[in-house]
């Protein structure tokens, strides 16, 4: 089904579903609130969603999952708290003699390089090691399928998370540049002492040099203590921005078709609103491991953040770049976003990932699109992420690029988009 070819006025019904996104959006806001993954309100707002938007589909499902919550981002306490005790005995080894001073020294460069190993499996690679050491709670992915008039041959998913952030204090308080200075700082502290680390066990130096560098690893202790301010455990955010627009975005998609009586002849349209992307895309995992997904042609779009029109593109790389999402599915959003009058960059998540990266490990084509100032915005993971923030024209435009991606895929496809 083409787009162009519609028996409407195009603008004035994505106006309509662009006002319903921002309506749900201020609605869940107000009655509900912030929502932690894995938290009360998570949880309501979910079963707000299943109980206010099952309208426009066929089937509406809500499934849980267990997860830790908080272990995705005890990554910097937890570095911080390791890499003091690592400092600590680097010191104590100038104060032992014998193999005693070998053993400390051997002690502080295991842990340094434990530490290293947490903040890239656990937060750059996303990997689940920390789970098992904290307290478990459920999540939910709310699953909305608007099924097509004949066979299934085709389907595509569109998703937002429901979940949002502790807010992260140094972007609160001073911007991206804090921030930023803030975790090169810590991490960048850590590989000095790795250095120095591997440089004591390795050689042979003066006393006079190893008290340079134990005054140099005191330095870098005193860079660490960030990793207990990072985020705030007491103030969950709103999360207008990131992620209820990606949530109603999608969904708009369905209340589009449903209300302008638009069917598909073999495409199936499906909005998730995810649960615990927050908390290392632990509902987009659980979403791929329950469902394969290979049964036919499979096409999955996260739409996270949209707000800064200026900011606006379709990301081929994720997970700090290190996930490849689909070609065809990334050459797709273009083309939709071209016919709504926007020519969007390629772009690549350097720092973090959203929910396209773990669907797209999991088999599925996928591709992420957001409309945020990676660097990141203000409000991002803040205070200022609410209801009175949002930018409706970027929704806007955001709704009709999704909206004409399902177009697009229904009409052909990702095959022949290759």
């Amino acid at each position: 089904m083409k787009f162009n070819e519609l028996n409407l006025n195009p603008v004035a019904k994505i106006r309509e579903s662009t006002n319903f996104t921002v309506r749900e959006i201020r609605k869940v806001c107000k009655t509900i609130g912030p929502r932690a993954a894995g938290s009360e309100n998570e949880n309501k707002a979910q079963d707000y969603v299943l109980e206010n938007c099952a309208k426009f589909a066929d089937s509406a499902v809500k499934e849980t999952f267990s997860l830790s919550p908080r272990a995705f981002m005890a990554w910097p306490w937890l570095g911080s708290t390791l890499e003091l005790i690592a400092i600590a005995l680097y010191f104590a080894a100038a104060f032992v003699s014998g193999i005693l001073v070998t053993v400390f020294q051997a002690a502080a460069l295991a842990i340094t390089i434990a530490v290293l190993l947490v903040i890239v499996l656990e937060f750059l690679l996303y990997k689940e090691i920390l789970d098992p050491f904290f307290k478990k709670k459920e999540s939910s992915n709310v699953i909305l399928t608007k099924k097509p008039k004949g066979e299934v041959r085709r389907r595509i998913i569109f998703s937002g998370h429901m979940d949002s952030a502790y807010e992260w204090r140094f972007t609160h308080w001073g911007g991206y540049k804090l921030l930023r200075a803030a975790i090169y700082m810590a991490i960048g502290g850590v590989f000095v002492c790795l250095i120095l680390d591997i440089l004591t066990l390795a050689g042979h130096f003066s006393d006079r040099v190893l008290f340079a560098f134990r005054i140099v690893e005191c330095v870098c202790a005193l860079g660490l203590v960030v990793g207990f301010l990072f985020d705030n455990p007491k103030l969950v955010v709103e999360g207008a921005n990131d992620d209820l627009t990606g949530v109603f975005s999608s969904i708009a998609v369905l209340q589009f078709m449903t209300t302008n009586d638009i069917e598909f002849e073999h495409t199936e349209v499906v909005a998730v609103s995810m649960g615990s992307e927050e908390s290392g895309l632990r509902g987009a995992k659980a979403l791929v491991k329950a469902h394969k997904y290979d049964d036919v042609e499979t096409m999955f779009v996260a739409t996270d953040t949209v707000r800064d029109l200026e900011f606006m593109g379709v990301y081929h790389k994720d997970m700090t770049g290190l996930v490849t999402l689909d070609k065809a599915a990334v050459a797709m959003m273009l083309e939709a976003a071209y016919d709504a009058g926007l020519e969007l960059p390629k772009l690549t998540i350097d720092l973090g990932a959203t929910d396209a990266a773990a669907m797209m490990q999991g088999g599925v084509p996928s591709v992420a699109f957001c409309a945020m100032d990676h660097s990141p915005a203000r409000y991002y993971h803040t205070r200022l992420d609410t209801a009175d923030n949002i930018e409706i024209g970027a929704i806007e435009k955001g709704v009709e690029v999704l909206i004409r991606t399902a177009m697009l895929f229904d009409e052909r496809g990702l095959a022949t988009n290759e």
